[in-house]
């Protein structure tokens, strides 16, 4: 009888780290970190291809994205923005990338084939955060310095709505059927919940202080949210819209950012 030897794969943390211009990769069965890769000056945000080839890192202080082979675990592309990158959301097809530059109120769209900028899309001030529908037809973009969220037709990469929502909005994710999507505004602490169909704010849910980072249970039933001022995380339920519960961090912990795995 012949056999087939069974392939074991690693499960990878990949984890930005802007004090020494690295991103770290951990393996999560040993909790051991396995290699060190050097990118550009303060590595901010990462995102990943659906089929987890590539790894787009932001480095904040050089204006630049450094492309990451998981394969090879080296760095094969730099890609210059021009501006300072935050926010990166990859199409669900793989095949665009969203960045937002802070400082010119723009973003940038990548071909992820080529890594080459296909286009530049003005949108409000100081853009922060980017999240895409799950049909990959609209990108959503917090604009911190002008108290609104940009939507962006990727098809043809123009701003088709603005919608105002709270003060200084940051964080933003969307909901798994694409209904909703659920804004942190750091400033007023407190939650736009927008109706992706119409393009209007229908609820604004109160947290802690200074919220910034969310994410929403993959069967789309609550929302998490980090309030970095409060040293706790509000959980909200997405049928009314409420806060159900508040879990608390280590103090002085300045929780800012949030994400939940899938369950097995």
């Amino acid at each position: 009888m012949i056999t087939t030897p069974s392939i074991i794969y690693s499960v990878l943390a990949y984890v930005a780290n802007p004090g020494n211009n690295t991103v770290s990769i951990i393996d999560i069965e040993t909790n051991l970190m396995t290699y060190n890769i050097l990118v550009r000056s303060i590595p901010y945000r990462l995102a990943i291809t659906p089929d987890g080839m590539q790894i787009y890192v932001a480095n904040y202080g050089d204006l630049t994205i450094s492309v990451i082979d998981t394969i090879a675990n080296a760095v094969t592309a730099t890609i210059f923005t021009e501006g300072n990158p935050s926010g990166l959301a990859i199409t669900p097809d793989g095949t665009r990338i969203y960045v937002t530059n802070e400082d010119n109120n723009t973003i940038l769209v990548i071909d992820i084939a080529t890594n080459t900028v296909i286009a530049t899309v003005y949108v409000g001030t100081t853009p922060n955060e980017v999240a895409i529908t799950r049909d990959g037809k609209y990108a959503y973009v917090t604009n911190a310095g002008s108290d609104n969220v940009s939507v962006i037709n990727t098809n043809t990469n123009t701003v088709i709505s603005t919608i105002s929502v709270g003060y200084k909005p940051s964080g933003i994710a969307i909901t798994p059927d694409g209904m909703y999507a659920y804004v942190t505004n750091a400033g007023s602490n407190n939650i736009s919940v927008i109706n992706t169909a119409k393009n209007t704010v229908t609820a604004t849910v109160f947290v802690g202080d200074a919220p910034s980072g969310i994410a929403i249970t993959p069967d789309g039933t609550h929302v998490y949210v980090t309030n970095e001022f409060s040293d706790n995380v509000s959980v909200i339920n997405t049928a009314t819209n409420t806060v159900t519960s508040t879990t608390d961090i280590k103090s002085n912990s300045f929780p800012i950012r949030i994400l939940i795995k899938n369950g097995m």
